[in-house]
């Protein structure tokens, strides 16, 4: 019976992981980095930036809508520290909430000083397991120091200390690793490292330049910079080329589509809608309705 339990917790976990990894690629961009050797230009945003994304599931030729996602910014303090507070929620939708029901938030505070992590958190409600992550983030030179801290209703399950490079993102700061690119200084194929602290590892993350392409949804073209994404965790069954995502190729940077590779089929998240951006979304073309 233990080892069921055991067996059953190793899979959520894993699950959680592997639509949590699709997200961080999704949002890349939308906060400071938790260190400032990690982002090449932070002027892609602005406080009160709100974004909107639509979450599918495809089989083959079948794609079925399976549920949203927002992010949105707000200036913050965090301990004294003044600070740019940042929060994700998803939530599935239709058959996929039946399937497998989520109810997410994620949330961070980025100093807005030195432009470093200082806190992250992870409410997770996921098919009836409902469980929190908590990451302190410190610095010791050229280490990153996170203290992680999971329980679930029952117990706590893990209480440790991460130390990694002088890159060591949360999610929500990973999310906005690709959104800090400079178009001007990137050549084809170009690969960029990180880590990201995640529950109770430090996963290593590469990006691979691929140049320009257009992304078509709903009547509406995107300019959009190309990336191909390595993610090295047990959770995915392929760790070379685990992801692709679309980067809107203007000031804004934001993420117009992500495709995760899964064992039945993919998961593709696409831009919906956003308020408040600092620049013009110019990466956008109508199509004309026929």
């Amino acid at each position: 019976m233990k080892e069921k339990i055991a067996r059953r917790r190793v899979a959520e976990d894993c699950r959680s992981k592997t639509v949590f990894c699709l997200f961080l690629i999704l949002f890349s961009g939308i906060l400071y980095t938790a260190h400032a050797q990690c982002l090449k230009n932070t002027d892609v945003f602005t406080p009160r930036e709100t974004v909107e994304f639509d979450l599918y599931f495809k089989w083959g030729i079948l794609m079925t809508k399976g549920g949203s996602a927002s992010i949105t910014i707000k200036e913050g303090v965090y301990e004294g520290v003044p600070s740019w507070n940042s929060e994700l929620l998803l939530w599935s939708t239709g058959v996929v909430d039946k399937v497998f029901r989520i109810r997410d938030t994620i949330e961070n505070h980025i100093g807005k000083v030195d432009q470093r992590l200082l806190f992250a958190t992870k409410r997770s409600d996921e098919g009836g397991y409902y469980q929190i992550d908590n990451l302190t983030y410190s610095y010791q030179g050229e280490e990153t120091h996170v203290h992680a801290f999971r329980r679930n209703i029952e117990r706590v399950k893990a209480d440790t200390v991460l130390v990694g490079g002088n890159c060591v993102l949360d999610i929500l700061g990973a999310l906005m690793y690709a959104r800090s690119f400079d178009w001007n200084k990137m050549t084809q194929s170009q690969h960029y490292q990180l880590q990201v602290a995640m529950g109770k590892t430090v996963i290593p993350i590469s990006y691979r330049y691929e140049g320009q392409q257009i992304v078509e949804k709903n009547h509406v073209k995107y300019r959009a910079r190309y990336f191909i994404i390595d993610i090295f965790d047990d959770a995915f069954t392929q760790s070379k080329e685990a992801m692709e995502i679309w980067i809107g190729d203007d000031a804004n940077h934001l993420p117009v589509k992500v495709r995760a590779k899964l064992k039945l089929g993919a998961m593709e998240a696409y831009y919906s809608s956003s308020a408040n951006l600092r620049h013009p979304l110019n990466c956008r073309v109508e199509i004309p309705k026929k």
